[in-house]
């Protein structure tokens, strides 16, 4: 189970970006300046339309291949929701999996050591390795249990 995020600040993606061979450009520096102003998780969309509120010329093809780059780098991750849309997840302190009630649609974070228990039965078990990042339980929240409606 891999929890460790390598990217340790905003800081040092310029240098990141150069030791890969990618230039510096204003595109970039907008994505990453909006990225750093952005706390949690948030959709592929959202970040265009936030980078499009600064810049409407922003190219959502060039956001996405920067968070693919920013992904590979280590500054954020990725994962599913059940309804199929990819949540971005900036500078997390580790990966976590997620809960995510089908009723009403509402998420919590669950951190590796909640479910190192499941991961490591897996991985014993079956020789499967988890992506925690990757995962999401679906069910339903203690409050939408107690709401009959």
């Amino acid at each position: 189970m891999t929890t460790d995020v390598p990217g340790a600040s905003w800081s040092a993606i310029r240098s990141d970006l150069h030791a890969r061979g990618l230039r510096w450009t204003p595109q970039r520096h907008l994505i990453i300046d909006v990225l750093a102003a952005t706390h949690g998780h948030a959709t592929g969309s959202e970040i265009v339309e936030r980078c499009r509120a600064r810049d409407p010329e922003t190219i959502p093809s060039t956001v996405y291949r920067t968070l693919e780059v920013l992904e590979e780098l280590g500054y954020l991750y990725h994962s599913h929701g059940p309804d199929g849309r990819t949540e971005y997840h900036f500078l997390p302190e580790s990966v976590h999996a997620h809960l995510r009630c089908g009723r009403c649609g509402r998420s919590w974070d669950i951190e590796p050591g909640e479910i190192s228990e499941l991961v490591t039965g897996l991985q014993r078990s079956r020789g499967f390795v988890v992506e925690v990042g990757h995962l999401t339980i679906v069910g339903r929240c203690a409050e939408c249990m107690a709401d009959p409606a």
